[in-house]
């Protein structure tokens, strides 16, 4: 997990730097974007577990 905020700090100080758009979505739409794709993993996994097994 470190490495992957150092990443993310790295990248963001050279689009800064690079006068680019910061490659993020924005704070709310990607948070519940990130929520989605993990509930429908969680999903995915009970219904393989409870139904498909």
């Amino acid at each position: 997990m470190i490495l992957s905020i150092l990443a993310g700090i790295v990248v963001g100080i050279l689009f800064r730097y690079l006068k680019l758009p910061i490659p993020a979505p924005p704070v709310l739409t990607g948070a519940l974007g990130i929520f989605g794709v993990y509930f429908g993993g969680v999903i995915a996994e009970w219904l393989i577990e409870n139904y498909f097994r």
